[in-house]
């Protein structure tokens, strides 16, 4: 299902039931849509603050507005996977509450969110305590692990994958990630930081400019945009894109090979990682 999509299911008496992912790049809220079905939406895990001008009061932006209309101050404070310093936490903490009221998620709700693999243990207490102390979840909140959460999709509507033995990986934005699973229990996890989304991006902005020779200068977030709404291994079409002239007017460009190859590399570089760490360890 695709973001912001609903589906009908059946109405329940239950407690809400609320799925999150709390992501170093995006956030995913899966929540009821209030007609029996449920809504998916993935936010931009970023956080801007300004003051009002007539109260002078500290108002919170978050997501692509955030993004877009302050750029010289925005943060994003998982860039590292995970919330690990007080600011970051703090930052965490304003930035989810605000998601959750902005999408009226219920209080009153039974949470399960996802936790990336990650040997850090005080960065997964931290991002505990963003959602299980936020005001929502307060009939249960229960974590599982990403790859495991991510994998569960593959094999249809239910829970089929926790009856199933079977390989995960989850080449996320900070941290390329594998594991195992036997019916649920995880098994030789396996984290790097070696090959990352973020990465692309940088690569993509340095191939962006190369390919036009030096006219075009796109900025992360953008080569973010371009990676997320066209890169396709399988199928992949060059697009065009407009940018603004510094002396005015506008340039039409094409780009192909300026997220094509950045692409391709990222796919060989997580291949050879997989085959040559993750699966020799599994198998010992």
């Amino acid at each position: 299902m695709s973001d912001d999509e609903s589906t009908d299911i059946n109405e329940s008496d239950e407690p809400a039931a609320v799925g999150v992912k709390l992501g170093s790049t995006r956030t995913v809220l899966d929540i009821p849509d209030g007609r029996g079905g449920r809504e998916r939406h993935s936010i931009l895990t970023c956080l801007a603050t300004y003051e009002d001008a007539i109260t002078g009061e500290e108002k919170v932006l978050f997501g692509e507005e955030a993004a877009v209309e302050y750029p010289d101050t925005v943060r994003f404070m998982l860039r590292s996977g995970l919330p690990e310093d007080e600011e970051s936490v703090a930052d965490a903490e304003r930035f989810f509450e605000a998601v959750v009221d902005a999408h009226d998620v219920p209080e009153e709700s039974a949470v399960v969110y996802a936790v990336p693999t990650i040997d850090n243990e005080e960065g997964v207490e931290n991002l505990t305590s963003v959602i299980e102390g936020s005001s929502i979840g307060q009939i249960e909140a229960r974590s599982f692990p990403e790859s495991l959460c991510g994998s569960i999709p593959a094999y249809g509507d239910g829970l089929d994958a926790i009856d199933e033995v079977f390989l995960s990986v989850n080449m996320g934005s900070t941290t390329l990630e594998a594991c195992a699973y036997r019916r649920g229990e995880q098994l030789s996890p396996f984290s790097t930081g070696s090959v990352t989304g973020n990465e692309v991006d940088r690569w993509i902005v340095a191939a962006v400019e190369e390919e036009s020779q030096g006219r075009v200068h796109i900025d992360r977030t953008t080569a973010r945009e371009y990676k997320e709404e066209h890169a396709d291994v399988g199928d992949f079409e060059p697009f065009t894109d407009v940018v603004q002239q510094p002396g005015g007017g506008s340039h039409e460009f094409t780009v192909d090979r300026g997220v094509r190859d950045p692409v391709d590399r990222y796919i060989d570089d997580a291949v050879e990682e997989v085959a040559n760490e993750f699966l020799p360890g599994l198998a010992n």
